[in-house]
């Protein structure tokens, strides 16, 4: 008896969206056809210091080497734009710090791994019950951006959406606020069809982009990419890209933010991904009050505790350099001289003359203010508040 693969996998698809994947596809495992764009990529040093990426090489090209014996790629899409995103409520008070949306929640790889594990364990056990039907045990492996794979060429393969040119997944129902995620498995599942790419000549993604890093239509150079500066970037960040980072403190969405396909997503239902109240609409001087044991407790279980402590004072020194000068502003970051590490006293000397570059260019017009007087004052000296 022939098994009947396209009866399983529309069982395998329902099951997917019962664990709460808004879409399930189903792709082959030939990425050739990417390894010249991703070699490509690499030599122009694109990736930046995120060395796995070079040391993993055309591994990423080939998931079948991740799992020997796997045919198939069970992908999937779950949501995650929180309700009531406030992106613009964040993004224009620059007092506040921006947290990417994706981030908001809990872990994504958490959440998305542990549904995935169990969409292979029910596509195990139906094997197992119907062991006359079936020639094979299944065997699988869930993937979510935690192994050298090309998610996105294989999402497309499988027919959940079409790579923009930010170099995302858009899907023309949903957008782009979603997460990916594969299951290598053995079985010969029948392949979805994918959908036509329909970004035309729109160009708002790359207009849009604060450090101009979609430098041609596909193609990102993460060294630009404020996303990459701020979570994966291990040093100090250059000074060229500083001011445009504005009170981004952990990604970016604006090239999502702009995208017209976007205006159709849809909120996520997942509550694993609703926002904690701490980062939805931070204090950036709140934040910078914190020490290290208040980031690891109020980051737990976030995918924010990955880039450390002192990468997040790094963050956070740049957004208050580029926040409005005041006094508190000033003396918040002076406190923090003698205790930084060097590589975030760079940042802070960095905001601390932005104030008082502000400063100069004001203080003709309030030249006998006393604020003015004793804002520069903090900044030359550190003196505390009460001097």
């Amino acid at each position: 008896m022939t098994p009947d693969y396209h009866g399983l996998t529309e069982k395998i698809k329902q099951w997917g969206i019962d664990l709460g994947f808004q879409q399930v596809g189903i792709s082959d495992l030939d990425l050739s056809a990417h390894e010249e764009k991703l070699q490509e990529w690499l030599d122009k040093k694109y990736h930046g210091d995120m060395d796995y990426m070079e040391r993993h090489g055309m591994l990423r090209a080939r998931p079948a080497e991740l799992h020997p014996g796997s045919l198939r790629a069970i992908c999937v899409r779950m949501d995650y734009l929180p309700e009531g995103a406030r992106f613009a409520a964040v993004l224009k008070q620059p007092q506040l710090g921006y947290v990417s949306r994706y981030a908001l929640g809990r872990d994504y790889h958490k959440v998305l791994r542990k549904r995935l594990k169990q969409l292979g364990e029910k596509i195990t056990k139906f094997i197992q019950e119907n062991r006359n039907d079936y020639d094979l045990d299944a065997d699988f492996r869930p993937f979510v951006d935690s192994a050298p794979i090309l998610e996105r060429p294989l999402a497309e393969k499988a027919g959940l959406g079409w790579t923009g040119k930010h170099t995302l997944l858009l899907d023309s129902e949903d957008g782009s606020w979603f997460f990916l995620g594969e299951l290598l498995i053995n079985l010969p599942l029948p392949v979805d069809k994918p959908q036509p790419e329909q970004c035309g000549s729109c160009t708002a993604c790359i207009t849009i982009c604060p450090t101009q890093a979609i430098v041609e239509p596909y193609v990102v150079d993460a060294r630009r990419c404020i996303s990459y500066l701020t979570i994966e970037h291990a040093g100090v960040i250059p000074e060229e890209f500083r001011k445009p980072m504005g009170n981004r403190i952990y990604g970016c969405d604006d090239c999502q933010l702009v995208c017209p396909w976007n205006r159709y997503a849809k909120p996520t239902p997942e509550t694993d991904f609703l926002p904690r109240h701490e980062l939805h609409t931070p204090d950036l001087l709140e934040l910078w009050a914190w020490d290290e044991a208040r980031f690891l407790q109020e980051t737990e279980g976030s995918p924010i505790r990955r880039i450390g402590y002192e990468k997040w004072q790094r963050n956070l020194a740049i957004a208050m350099g580029n926040a409005p000068t005041n006094a508190t502003v000033i003396e918040a970051l002076s406190a923090r001289l003698e205790t930084a590490s060097e590589m975030v006293k760079v940042h802070i000397e960095w905001a601390l003359g932005q104030h008082e570059q502000h400063l100069n260019e004001n203080n003709t017009e309030h030249k006998h203010s006393r604020l003015t007087e004793r804002l520069i004052r903090v900044v030359e000296k550190g003196l505390p508040r009460d001097a």
